[in-house]
Order: structure tokens, then sequence, then C-alpha cells
């Protein structure tokens, strides 16, 4: 049977339907995520990975034919204005203040959304990484005591980066099984073309 991306047509448009199911009755993408996963026995990264991947496959009629009439698109990555990221630092260390840590507030601050949670921490990041003067001066602006100490600096850091290296496993993981199957069907094609020549000779 013929697959779009690892998925036969079938699951393909099973897990279509189930989006589309999930998004009218008010469910978040994480959500409808979670439950394709458990109900099929996928891992939510890869039934995550693969819609993202099916949005994207829009030369492929069979893709064109699936979507259509749905509605469902992959949305443009927005990039955070300078108001918006200093807004969202500041909820982050706000919350950490309070003793949450910064994987919970990043959680809370994106609402369950896996796409919105890393966009979130990558952001955030990048900022410790290069902006840390910019961190102290949000700090001082909350009223967050221990602006200048490199060791809270660095114990964010750690957990952000602890975080990262959390969500970036499981994406390696989805290619490791990607290029097997890549690898397995590369195999069958070199079999098929040794037996098309076998009966042609």
């Amino acid at each position: 049977m013929n697959k779009i991306n690892g998925y036969t047509e079938e699951e393909a448009k099973s897990l279509v339907q189930y989006v589309c199911d999930g998004r009218n009755s008010g469910k978040t993408l994480s959500g409808i995520f979670e439950a394709y996963a458990r109900k099929t026995g996928r891992a939510k990264g890869s039934v995550r990975n693969y819609y993202y991947a099916l949005l994207r496959s829009g030369g492929d009629e069979r893709v064109k034919n699936l979507l259509n009439g749905t509605g469902l698109k992959a949305e443009k990555i927005m990039q955070f204005s300078e108001e918006e990221t200093d807004k969202m630092l500041k909820a982050i260390l706000t919350q950490k203040s309070k003793g949450v840590s910064v994987r919970r507030a990043v959680l809370n601050l994106s609402g369950g959304d896996d796409k919105l949670m890393l966009r979130y921490q990558n952001k955030y990041r990048n900022v410790l990484a290069k902006q840390p003067e910019r961190i102290d001066r949000l700090m001082r602006e909350c009223g967050i005591k221990n602006v200048g100490s490199d060791e809270a600096r660095k114990r964010l850091e750690d957990e952000i980066n602890g975080l990262y290296d959390r969500l970036a496993s499981s994406l390696k993981e989805e290619n490791k099984r990607l290029t097997a199957v890549i690898k397995k069907l590369t195999d069958e094609n070199s079999l098929l073309k040794l037996q098309v020549k076998n009966l042609q000779d």
C-alpha cells in the first residue's frame, strides 16, 4: 500500500480526521496528539512530528486531497517582538522567584502546547546565553533579589538546558526511526531493481 511520509494513506486520513474532530471540540493540539498516541501506540512526539510534516507536504496531490476542506494548515512561526520577549521572560522569572521550576514555568506559559513551549524555551535559552544583562534588568524590574548572582543565573541556565535536552532527545529518537525506515525502503528498492533486471535477462 502506498504510504505518505511513513504512514499508510488510511493512517494519515485517520490522523487528519482525529485532529479535525478534536479541534472542533475545542481541544488543544498537544492534547490531541497525546490522545492519538495512546490510541495508536505511537509516541506523542512521533504523532506531532508526522502531523506537521504532513501539513508541509503541499506538493503531494494525495495530501492536498486529504486536507481539502479541513482548514488544517501549518501556521507560520511569528518572531517574538522585544515587548513580547520581555513579557515572557518576566513571567518565567517571576514564577521562578516563587519556587516554580523553569520547566514548569515554561509549561504553564505555553498552556500545554508543545510547539509554543519549544519556542518559549528556545527564546529563553538564547537570551540567557547571549543577553545575561537583559535577564538582570528584568529581574530588577520585577523586584527579584540576587539579580547579579552568577550562581542563580547558572542554575536557571542548567534548568532550561535540561528541558532543551529532553525535548531534543525525543526528536533524535524520531530521526533514528525515520533513518531506519529510509534505509529499509532503499534496500527494498535495490532488491526490486535487481529482480526486474533478472527477469529482463
